[in-house]
């Protein structure tokens, strides 16, 4: 017998609700109430299902769960250099 995790359960009953806008649309608002309505370990449930049991969600409640996944941005700040010691001058200033 196989149980269905409540978060699918609830975010395939609401994908219901929106299957009369476009798919973006729909997809997009099920997202926004998720991330209003639901706590954080729901959150993550639901992206635990989309990541290892997609065909459980409605495709919109997948889309949604895709769209509440944070995607990895480059960093905008440079990366830190290591100073090093000039060894031509022993306990002499560093270098970048």
């Amino acid at each position: 017998m196989h149980t269905e995790s409540p978060q699918v359960r609830l975010a395939n009953e609401i994908a219901a609700q929106f299957h009369h806008l476009p798919p973006k649309e729909a997809a997009a608002a099920i997202a926004a109430h998720i991330r209003q309505f639901w706590d954080p370990r729901m959150r993550a449930d639901l992206d635990h299902h989309a990541a290892t049991a997609p065909e459980t969600l409605d495709p919109l409640a997948l889309e949604a769960a895709h769209l509440l996944t944070p995607t990895p941005q480059p960093s905008s700040s440079p990366s830190p250099t290591v100073p090093t010691v000039n060894p031509a001058v022993p306990g002499g200033p560093t270098k970048p």
